[in-house]
């Protein structure tokens, strides 16, 4: 059984946490300081009841609710507490892989019983962090994600053979991973309005309609997993992962450049401290991105020089967005992940290397020691204010 950790409104969550005064009222997160002039990236539970979401507009959202309380969006608080979260989970004993910044799946096995584990991850974080998760455990990890969504805020679904038909016929098509605006009528048009419609068709039919994505998205729905499904694991018995990536889903689609960009140095960021954390370099940069004008875009580059300083990486993800010629798209959820890695065995060889590599370590001390954004590039500063 795989058993799947979706914290709830997150960066929100996180910033209630930390400043008390904001609990319990409606709280947005903006990518930059000026508040009517960015989007948002997080909002809480009481402003997502009002019809605030991530991807609109901060002048939208203050339309909506004038009072809305307004926080710049920090980076390192969610990076750290994720971090956190993960040896959390880690910390029970079970095989656990970090899906994107606030979503974890772990293998628990046939032999442990789900509710109790997942009432007890719950109260741990809880008690750890103030703030909450929604959990779902199912036979894969698709159905399993799929089963976090079902009850949240705080809540927990588990997917049987008993309860899957009853459950899945009440869940629209629309709200399983993958299925974006595009392929939605699509599925709508052949009336599959349900997941268990979709669950039902068979292999070949799906194919037939959707290629490789319909394959893949049969092969998720019935598979039994035991913690496949292209998880990128760092605490497996191979000692060099093929990749190290983080990626985020957004709940709608957005076009804003900003948004887009604070998002893509946030992910370099996390890619880079791993790849620092496990002392290793990467010459190849991959970016993924899916929206309903470009569908599931992925596209990589290497590099004569392999890296792990996250600034480094974000301008080469920057690179394969210009070569594409994608200016401003509509992005649902983007990837970014460092492949073809290396051990870093040698010593920065030029003065400015060596500078960069001692900067980058006394960076990762202090961060580790006093917390995240103790101490930071000043790029990340810059790239909150991009106009």
């Amino acid at each position: 059984m795989i058993l799947h950790i979706d914290m709830d409104a997150f960066f929100a969550s996180v910033e209630q946490a930390i400043n008390p005064r904001f609990k319990g009222k409606p709280l947005i997160v903006g990518t930059r300081g000026n508040k009517f002039n960015t989007v948002v990236c997080a909002a809480s539970y009481e402003a997502k009841r009002l019809g605030i979401s991530s991807g609109m507009s901060t002048r939208e959202a203050f339309q909506i609710c004038p009072h809305l309380e307004f926080v710049v969006a920090e980076q390192g608080k969610y990076i750290w507490t994720s971090e956190q979260v993960l040896q959390l989970v880690r910390g029970f004993g079970f095989e656990t892989a970090y899906i994107s910044i606030d979503e974890f799946q772990a293998d628990i096995g046939s032999d442990t019983l789900p509710q109790a584990l997942a009432e007890n991850i719950q109260k741990q974080i809880y008690a750890n962090f103030n703030i909450t998760a929604s959990i779902g455990v199912a036979k894969n990890c698709l159905l399993a994600k799929l089963a976090s969504k079902l009850n949240k805020p705080n809540g927990i679904a588990i997917l049987t053979e008993e309860n899957l038909t009853p459950v899945l016929a009440k869940v629209p098509a629309k709200k399983l991973s993958g299925v974006g605006p595009k392929t939605e009528p699509i599925l709508t048009g052949l009336g599959i309005n349900s997941c268990l419609d979709l669950y039902r068709k068979s292999a070949e039919f799906l194919e037939s309609i959707l290629g490789k994505f319909g394959t893949n998205l049969y092969e998720g729905l019935h598979c039994e997993e035991t913690f496949n499904s292209g998880l990128d694991l760092d605490c497996g018995s191979d000692p060099m992962p093929k990749s190290v990536g983080h990626s985020y889903t957004f709940p709608r689609a957005s076009g804003n450049p900003q948004f887009i960009r604070a998002w893509i140095r946030l992910l370099s960021e996390m890619v880079g401290r791993r790849l620092r954390a496990q002392n290793l370099l990467s010459f190849t940069t991959h970016l993924w991105l899916s929206g309903p004008e470009i569908g599931n875009f992925s596209s990589q580059a290497t590099s004569d020089q392999a890296t792990n300083d996250s600034y480094e990486l974000y301008r080469r993800v920057l690179k394969i967005m210009a070569k594409k010629g994608l200016k401003q798209p509509e992005i649902r959820a983007m990837g970014v992940s460092a492949a073809s890695l290396t051990q870093a065995s040698y010593p920065a060889l030029f003065t400015e290397q060596k500078r960069r590599e001692g900067l980058l370590k006394a960076m990762d001390r202090i961060n580790d020691r006093f917390g995240e954004d103790s101490i930071y590039p000043a790029v990340v500063t810059f790239s909150r204010k991009i106009k």
